[in-house]
């Protein structure tokens, strides 16, 4: 990578981790505009090497508090979202794709926004999965559907049961995209480069996440990522 789209990818990972080690999710939300405005060809298997390894972290520290339930019926639905997000690499250019991911993150900020309230059970976890199975494996945004079927649980239940999620979610994009041809080693490269920009931002969140008023620090990253979605997909439009 060169230097400054490592930098600019990096920071924009640091601001991610930081956000999702707080919440459960948000990596994805701020950083895959970024990097796929930087390089579309990095995407989407560099953000998925990091969405395979954040996760880890806080597994680490709140493991004991994994839905296990909600979590089968979750990956249920993964496992055929994710082929279907396979055949979108596979089908869709780079140019497309870019507005793909700029339209998805305005269309996941719109909902957080919103905190629409969504019944929990093995329907809806089902077809979270599902939506975040295709959205993840195709754009590397994939934490949305399933927060919001999460979002009235307390923070250790949702920050482990998506951690598990993700995880999980991640390595199974990450074999997909390999299988169909579209994890090429520059991506890879890539990914395990920004590791360690996620990692300082994950301990960041540490401290910060019982200081920082979460109405405050949610509404800015949602007013950030809109903003980098929008600008994404003129780039792309305009390409």
């Amino acid at each position: 990578m060169e230097s400054f789209v490592l930098i600019a990818a990096g920071l924009a990972v640091l601001v991610g981790a930081i956000v999702q080690g707080g919440v459960g999710f948000g990596l994805g939300l701020v950083a895959a505009p970024v990097v796929t405005m930087l390089d579309p060809g990095l995407m989407p298997g560099a953000i998925q090497i990091v969405n395979v390894t954040l996760p880890l972290f806080t597994l680490a520290a709140e493991w004991r508090r994994i839905d296990w339930r909600g979590l089968g019926w979750a990956l249920l639905g993964r496992l055929p979202g994710s082929a279907i997000g396979a055949l979108i690499v596979v089908y869709v250019s780079a140019q497309t794709l870019g507005v793909l991911v700029g339209v998805m993150v305005l269309v996941a900020v719109v909902l957080t926004a919103r905190s629409l309230s969504v019944p929990r059970n093995g329907a809806t976890l089902t077809a979270a999965g599902f939506l975040s199975g295709i959205t993840g494996t195709a754009t590397g945004i994939g934490g949305p559907p399933i927060a919001l079927v999460y979002q009235s649980a307390k923070g250790p239940q949702i920050r482990a049961t998506l951690a598990a999620f993700f995880c999980l979610s991640a390595a199974q994009s990450l074999v997909l995209l390999w299988a169909v041809d579209r994890l090429p080693r520059e991506a890879v490269v890539a990914g395990l480069s920004l590791v360690p920009f996620m990692i300082v931002g994950f301990l960041v969140s540490g401290p910060l996440r019982r200081y920082l008023d979460g109405g405050r620090v949610r509404a800015a990253v949602l007013v950030v990522a809109a903003v980098s979605a929008l600008a994404l997909v003129g780039q792309s439009v305009l390409r």
